[in-house]
C-alpha cells in the first residue's frame, strides 16, 4: 500500500537524525529532575504536551536559575517562532489536508522532521501519499523523545552526577546535521555564519537571550542579502 510504504520511508529517513537526538532527549529527562527541580511527572508532561527539545532545554535552565515565569514564556515563545516559518513552508504542500491531518502534524513538527519532510515534498513525483511521509517521520521522533526523556529521568535519578556528563552536546551535533544540508544558497550561508559568530559574541548575555538574538541576527542578514540579490537581479535585466 502506497501509504504504507510512505510511512516507513518517512521513519528511516529520519533515523539518521533520531540517533543524534537520543542522548539530546536523555539529556532532558536528566535536567529535568536534577538541575530544574522538576518532578518526574512534571518532567514527563513537558515532553509529551511540549515536545519542543530546545524549549524545553531552555526552560528547564531558566527554571534552574529560578527565572520568573514571564521570562521563561517570552523566551520560549520566541525559541519557537521558527516553527511558523517552517508551517509557512509547508503549508503549499498540505493545505488540502483535512484538520485531523493538520493538528496533529503541526503539534509533531519539529526541526529534525521538517528538515526531511522538506526534502521529501520538494522530490518531482506524483505521490499523493507524501503528509503519510510527514506522519511517519513525526511518529518516530515524538516516540523517541518520550523514550530519551524516561530513560533520562530513570538515569538522573539513579545516578550521581549524571548532568555532568555534557550530554547536552548532543543538541550542538544534531542542529548542526540539520543545519549543513540546508545550507543551499548564498542567503543561507550568511544567515548561518552571521548567526554562528553572533550566537559567539552574545554568549555571555543572561539566560540564554544570547542565543535568541542571534538567530533574529542571522534571518536579518539571510533577507537582506536574499532582498539584495533579487535587487540587483532586476536591475540587470532591465539593462539588458
Amino acid at each position: 500500500m502506497p501509504h504504507r510504504s510512505e510511512f516507513i520511508n518517512g521513519v528511516k529517513d529520519t533515523l539518521p537524525l533520531i540517533i543524534g537526538a537520543i542522548p539530546f532527549g536523555i539529556a532532558f529527562g536528566v535536567l529535568g529532575v536534577t538541575e530544574a527541580g522538576l518532578s518526574p511527572a512534571a518532567t514527563i508532561g513537558m515532553s509529551l504536551f511540549v515536545f519542543a527539545g530546545s524549549a524545553q532545554f531552555i526552560a528547564a535552565g531558566l527554571l534552574a536559575q529560578n527565572a520568573g515565569i514571564a521570562l521563561i514564556v517570552l523566551t520560549t515563545w520566541i525559541v519557537n517562532v521558527r516553527h511558523v516559518l517552517y508551517g509557512a513552508s509547508l503549508g503549499v504542500y498540505v493545505r488540502q489536508l483535512s484538520q485531523r491531518w493538520l493538528l496533529p502534524l503541526a503539534f509533531w513538527l519539529t526541526d529534525e522532521t521538517y528538515a526531511v519532510v522538506i526534502r521529501r515534498y520538494a522530490r518531482a513525483d506524483d505521490i499523493a501519499h507524501k503528509h503519510w511521509y510527514f506522519l511517519g517521520s513525526a511518529v518516530a521522533m515524538y516516540t523517541n523523545w518520550q523514550l530519551c526523556t524516561m530513560i533520562g529521568i530513570i538515569a538522573g535519578s539513579q545516578l550521581e552526577g549524571v548532568a555532568e556528563w555534557g550530554l547536552d552536546f548532543a543538541m550542538v551535533v544534531t542542529f548542526i546535521g540539520i543545519v549543513v544540508p540546508l545550507v543551499i544558497n548564498r542567503p543561507l550561508l550568511v544567515c548561518a555564519i552571521v548567526a554562528g559568530f553572533s550566537a559567539l559574541l552574545l554568549d555571555g548575555i543572561p539566560h540564554r537571550l544570547g542565543l535568541v538574538i542571534a538567530a533574529i541576527i542571522g534571518m536579518l542578514a539571510g533577507y537582506f542579502v536574499e532582498t539584495y540579490m533579487i535587487d540587483t537581479s532586476k536591475r540587470v535585466e532591465k539593462t539588458t
